[in-house]
């Protein structure tokens, strides 16, 4: 995966550009399709008649910390990248990451898979307090989640040492990392629309799409683990081997 962008890297433009997103995409459709996050912005949007600025607020919390995040850990990839760069391992860290992520994917699909309880979940108290939570708790647990979730720590790390590694400059590097993170929250944006722009007919909706997610949770968990898993798996075996093989 990694060895596509370096080898696109000299072309430039537009079309390099299109690259590193369709790069990105695994990590992209990883981090948007996390039941869970969608089932709390849902019960959000649900819970009163304040449910629509609570959805905000999470939405805004979760952004403000995938942007902190973006700002920490870009900086020390960045240097990472550069230094990677000048020893010749440039694509290390990013098949590191791959590596480790497709490891936490499977033992994620695994314990899943007979019964136990993802570490990805929030503590308990934060589903039963949902209805009676004000718009600044739930920008609170918009701030938590993305911190107490391992898999989403990796896919946004392993976003950053993507876009790092092309060394695109560090405004070209912010534009593509706010794409990252919009269309990474975008399954979390979407509801936020239909219930600003088709508000009556939204109650009914929205209520189908958290009752499904709910009670399909452990199957699309599951799913989406095994998959990408396996995925991030091979890319990062394949990119050690690789820089191995030089």
């Amino acid at each position: 995966m990694s060895h596509i962008i370096n080898d696109e890297a000299s072309k430039g433009g537009d079309y390099f550009m299109e690259t590193l997103l369709v790069s990105l995409l695994p990590y992209i459709i990883g981090s948007a399709v996390v039941p869970l996050q969608i089932i709390i912005g849902l019960l959000f949007l649900k819970s009163d008649k304040q449910g629509l600025f609570k959805a905000v607020a999470y939405f805004t919390g979760m952004t403000l910390t995938r942007l902190l995040q973006g700002l920490i850990f870009g900086l020390i990839l960045t240097e990472a990248a550069a230094s990677a760069e000048a020893s010749g391992d440039k694509n290390l860290v990013i098949s590191t990451l791959l590596l480790i992520l497709g490891i936490l994917l499977l033992i994620a699909a695994y314990k899943k898979w007979c019964g136990q309880d993802d570490p990805d979940e929030p503590p308990p108290k934060w589903l039963t307090t949902i209805d009676s939570s004000t718009p600044l708790k739930a920008f609170g647990i918009g701030v938590g989640l993305p911190l107490i979730a391992p898999k989403l720590w990796v896919f946004t790390l392993s976003a950053l040492a993507t876009i790092a590694a092309v060394q695109l400059g560090q405004a070209s590097s912010a534009i593509v990392y706010l794409l990252f993170i919009l269309l990474a929250q975008s399954l979390l944006l979407l509801p936020i629309l239909i219930r600003i722009f088709l508000p009556q007919k939204s109650q009914s909706l929205l209520n189908q799409i958290s009752n499904w997610l709910t009670k399909n949770n452990r199957s699309i968990v599951i799913f989406v683990s095994l998959v990408f898993g396996l995925l991030f798996l091979k890319s990062g075996i394949s990119g050690l081997l690789s820089i191995t093989n030089k």
